[in-house]
C-alpha cells in the first residue's frame, strides 16, 4: 500500500481531520481531535498506528515488520512500514483497528453526538 493510498483510506474514515502538528515530514489523522495514526513523510513511508496494549504485543510477536513505535507511548503504538510485508488488508486492518480505540477512549457524548464514528468495524 503506498502513502497516498494510505492518507485516503485514513481521510475516508468518518469524521477524520489530518494536519501536521509535528512539522513537515509528519501527518496526523485525528478523530475527534485526537491521534489515531502518523504518517511519517519523509521517504521511509512509515506508519504509526494505536492499538490494544495486548493486542500491540501480539502483533509484534507474529509480524516481524511490526515493532514499537518510535517517540509514541510503546505499549499501545506500533509502527510499521507501508513498503514491507503487510499486505494492503492488514494494514487497513490495523488503521481501523487504532480508529476504533480511539473512539472508544471519546467521551460518552461525542458517540452520542456523532454516532457515525462507532460505525467502523475493526
Amino acid at each position: 500500500m503506498d502513502i497516498e493510498l494510505t492518507r485516503e483510506y485514513c481521510l475516508s474514515l468518518p469524521l477524520v481531520t489530518e494536519d501536521m502538528a509535528f512539522g513537515p515530514e509528519c501527518l496526523v489523522f485525528r478523530i475527534c481531535n485526537k491521534i489515531f495514526a502518523c504518517l511519517n513523510l519523509d521517504g521511509r513511508d512509515i506508519i504509526a498506528v494505536k492499538s490494544d496494549p495486548d493486542y500491540a504485543l501480539e502483533l509484534r510477536d507474529r509480524f516481524p515488520d511490526i515493532e514499537p513505535a518510535w517517540h509514541w507511548n510503546k505499549r499501545y503504538w506500533n509502527q510499521f512500514s507501508l513498503k514491507g510485508g503487510l499486505s494492503t488488508e492488514m494494514i487497513k486492518s490495523l488503521i481501523r483497528h487504532s480508529y476504533s480505540e480511539v473512539v472508544k477512549s471519546l467521551p460518552r457524548k461525542i458517540k452520542i453526538e456523532n454516532p457515525v464514528i462507532c460505525t467502523v468495524v475493526q
